[in-house]
């Protein structure tokens, strides 16, 4: 019996349905998933522009849309879950939960500036992307690695924003917008600090010394992989065991001599 098969015995029609869909292997079922990998970088894409252009905006059309879609999609994937209840609970089916909500709370109050930015957190869907992506696509299983850290840098780099626009917007006059956040994270991740926009209030200062201690030493971290990774591909003859030290010499897990290629730069 295939995995197909075997998914759709002895369950409901809409959850066979829904199950091949969402992980299914035939050519239809493939197909819808890439569909909805577009549709999610497109969505975190709008979110992101949106939120640096026009972070005050509210009642626009679009919000809806999305809000409808990415509950429609919500729906299905708890209905086709092998175990809804770990599905509910998991941090990406949280965190999506908590951007539907943000999508439709304008429709009943007054728009929340910090809402747009509360959208960040579908970033987090990026990690489902890569796990996609890599999964479909041999070039990005060899730059998994390189990938994963520069995904981990956007996502850190724009929640980090995220807090501080949240906590600012309104006891800094500096920071005006999610952009002017943007650029006071980058400035203070980098160690550059131009100085232009500071933090005035007690919160923000305390803020920035978190950023500081905690922060930088990750973002340069998390750049050095980017650029640097900390393992390179290597298939060993032997064992098979294709992920080792730049400077390895021997096969940690058979022993046999290694002759990794390198041109020098590695210390």
């Amino acid at each position: 019996m295939t995995k197909d098969a075997f998914m759709a015995a002895d369950t409901p029609a809409i959850q066979t349905f829904l199950r091949q869909l969402y992980f299914g292997h035939t050519t239809r079922a493939r197909a819808f998933r890439y569909g909805l990998l577009l549709i999610d970088l497109i969505t975190i894409a709008y979110f992101i522009v949106s939120a640096m252009i026009d972070p005050d905006r509210h009642h626009h059309a679009l919000d809806y849309g999305i809000a409808v879609f990415l509950t429609a999609d919500y729906i299905a994937r708890l209905i086709a879950s092998p175990t809804p209840q770990r599905y509910v609970f998991s941090f990406t089916s949280l965190a999506d939960v908590v951007v539907i909500i943000s999508l439709i709370v304008p429709a009943f109050f007054e728009n929340f500036a910090f809402l747009r930015v509360v959208r960040m957190l579908r970033l987090l869907r990026s990690y489902h992307l890569l796990k996609e992506l890599r999964d479909a696509s041999k070039w990005f299983r060899r730059n998994e690695e390189i990938l994963q850290s520069a995904v981990n840098l956007a996502v850190f780099i724009f929640v980090i924003t995220a807090v501080v626009f949240v906590l600012e917007h309104d006891r800094n006059d500096a920071i005006n917008n999610y952009l002017d956040a943007l650029y006071f994270t980058v400035t203070t991740l980098t160690t550059t600090g131009f100085g232009d926009i500071t933090m005035t209030d007690s919160l923000g200062r305390l803020l920035t010394v978190l950023i500081m201690i905690f922060g930088v030493g990750l973002f340069l971290r998390l750049v050095q992989t980017i650029f640097r990774p900390a393992k390179v591909q290597f298939a060993c003859p032997d064992c098979g065991l294709n992920r080792h030290d730049p400077d390895a010499v021997h096969c940690k897990h058979c022993g046999r001599t290694l002759n990794i290629p390198t041109d020098g730069t590695w210390d």
